[in-house]
C-alpha cells in the first residue's frame, strides 16, 4: 500500500471525490484520516490531514497519472475567463456566460 496524495483540511471533499473517481477506474484505494480533523490540537496537524492511499502497489503508477491529470484539469477549469460574446469576466467554474448565454470556448 502506498500513499498517493496528502490533502489540506479544506480539500476533504476533493479527497473523497478523487477516491470515488479512482474506484470507478478500477483502482482500489482508501482515504485515511478523513475524520481526524476533530482531534486537531490533540494530535499533530500532519497526522490529521486526509491522505489517499492505493492498496495495490502495481496500479500505483496508473493511479498517479490519473490523479495528476484530474488535478491539472481542475486547475484549468477553475481559471477565470472572459466571454467572447459580451466581454463579461466570469469565474472558472462556469461553463457559459450568465449575461449573454454564450458557451465557454
Amino acid at each position: 500500500m502506498k500513499r498517493l496524495h496528502r490533502f489540506s483540511m479544506t480539500e476533504r471533499p476533493l479527497a473523497a471525490l478523487l477516491r470515488q473517481r479512482l474506484e470507478q477506474e478500477g483502482v482500489a484505494c482508501l482515504l485515511r484520516n478523513e475524520d481526524l480533523f476533530t482531534a486537531l490540537g490533540e494530535i499533530p496537524l500532519l497526522e490529521c490531514l486526509p491522505e489517499l492511499w492505493v492498496i495495490d502497489d502495481e496500479v500505483y503508477p496508473r493511479a498517479i497519472l490519473l490523479l495528476e491529470s484530474w488535478l491539472k484539469e481542475a486547475e484549468t477549469v477553475s481559471a477565470p475567463w472572459i466571454c467572447a460574446g459580451c466581454g463579461e469576466r466570469l469565474e472558472g467554474q462556469f461553463g457559459s456566460c450568465w449575461k449573454c448565454g454564450r458557451e465557454r470556448d
